[in-house]
C-alpha cells in the first residue's frame, strides 16, 4: 500500500516486495517456513464440501511454492442468529478431513460472529531455502503445464443461477476440493523453474503476474487448454462472473489473441477460478516426462498448454 512502511528482515526470502503465492521466511540453512492465509464465502450449498474446498484452496499456495504444508489454523465468521451450529460443524469437519488427507495438523484458530458466513485457513509449510519456487523464475524454453481444467467461476455462476445439472455440480465440487498435493510431489523430481496456482486472477491474470518485469513472453495454444465440460455453453448464456470481466480489463493489454480464439474461450482464459490447478514452468526438454508422470500419478487432466519464449517483454500470445 502506498505510503506505508513495512518491517523488513534479512531472513525473508519472499515477502511484500513482490506479488507471490505466500511468504517465505528462512529459519536456518536447511529450513524455511511458508506462510499463507485464505478464506471466502460459500461457493457451494453443501457445508461439508464448502469446508473441503476452502481448505484445499488455502493449502494450495504452499504446494505452489514447492513446499509441504504442516500446520493450519481455522478462520471462521459465522452468523449465529441465522444459522444452526450443525452447519458450522459440517464445514469444520470438511476442513478437517481435507487437512487429514494433506497430513496437516490443526493447531488452533479464531472465530467471530458475523452477518456473512466465511471459512478458511492460515497455513504454515516447510521447504528448503534453496528450493523455493516463485512466480519469477521462468526461463525461455520452459514448457507450461496446467494440472486442472478451467471454468470453475463460470460453472459456479451457473450453480448459483440454478442452471447447472446435478452431475455438473458434483463434478466441479470434487474438482475444487482436490488437493494439489500429488502434482507438487511429482514436480519436485523435475527441473521446474517457476510455479503458481490458478485462482482469482484467472489463467491469463496469473501468467501476467509471472511475466511482470520480465523480458520474456508466453505462447499458449487455446486448443489444448483443458476446460470443464459445459463451461463454454454456460458462458454463451452470459453466466460469466464479474471477477472475470475485471481480470480482462486489468490484463488484456498484455494479451494478443489470434482471430481463431472466440470471445467465449477468451472469457474462460480470464475466468476467476476457485482452488484451481498448478501452472508449472518446467525445462522444455523434460516437459513430456513430467506430463507423463503427472497423468500416471493422480493428476490425469494435466496438460501441456504453451511455452515461454523470448520477448517482446510481458506479452501473452494465444493461438
Amino acid at each position: 500500500m502506498c505510503g506505508l512502511e513495512f518491517p523488513t528482515n534479512a531472513n525473508v526470502i519472499v515477502g511484500l516486495q513482490r506479488a507471490d503465492d505466500a511468504g517465505v521466511y528462512r529459519v536456518n540453512d536447511e529450513l524455511a517456513l511458508i506462510q499463507t492465509v485464505d478464506f471466502f464465502t460459500p461457493i457451494v450449498d453443501d457445508p461439508y464440501w464448502f469446508g473441503q474446498i476452502a481448505a484445499a484452496n488455502a493449502l494450495s499456495d504452499v504446494y505452489a511454492m514447492g513446499g509441504i504444508p504442516k500446520t493450519a489454523m481455522n478462520l471462521v465468521a459465522f452468523p449465529l442468529k441465522d444459522m444452526d451450529m450443525t452447519v458450522l460443524r459440517q464445514i469444520i469437519q470438511g476442513g478437517l478431513d481435507k487437512m487429514t488427507e494433506a497430513s496437516v495438523v490443526l493447531v488452533g484458530g479464531h472465530s467471530i460472529e458475523d452477518t456473512e458466513l466465511k471459512y478458511g485457513l492460515s497455513v504454515t509449510g516447510f521447504i528448503h531455502p534453496d528450493r523455493v519456487l516463485t512466480k519469477k523464475g521462468l526461463l525461455a524454453g520452459d514448457s507450461l503445464i496446467l494440472t486442472k481444467p478451467l471454468g470453475t467461476g463460470i460453472i459456479n455462476t451457473a450453480i448459483k443461477g440454478g442452471l447447472a445439472s446435478g452431475e455438473t455440480v458434483e463434478g466441479v465440487t470434487r474438482l475444487m476440493a482436490q488437493l494439489n498435493k500429488d502434482a507438487a510431489e511429482i514436480m519436485e523430481r523435475y527441473p521446474v523453474h517457476a510455479c503458481t496456482d490458478i485462482t482469482g486472477f484467472g489463467l491469463l491474470g496469473h501468467l501476467a503476474e509471472m511475466l511482470a518485469e520480465s523480458s520474456l513472453s508466453m505462447r499458449l495454444s487455446s486448443r489444448t487448454i483443458p476446460v470443464i465440460q459445459g463451461t463454454l455453453e454456460y458462458a454463451a448464456m452470459g453466466l460469466v462472473p464479474a471477477g472475470t470481466f475485471k481480470n480482462r480489463e486489468y490484463r488484456e493489454c498484455m494479451v494478443e489473441f489470434s482471430s481463431s480464439v472466440d470471445r467465449l474461450m477468451q472469457d474462460v482464459l480470464f475466468d476467476a477460478q476457485t482452488s484451481g490447478g498448478l501452472l508449472i514452468c518446467v525445462d522444455g526438454k523434460k516437459a513430456e516426462g513430467l506430463l507423463e508422470a503427472l497423468q500416471n500419478g493422480g493428476v490425469p487432466e494435466a496438460t501441456l498448454i504453451g511455452e515461454v519464449i523470448p520477448g517482446p517483454a510481458g506479452k501473452i500470445v494465444v493461438d
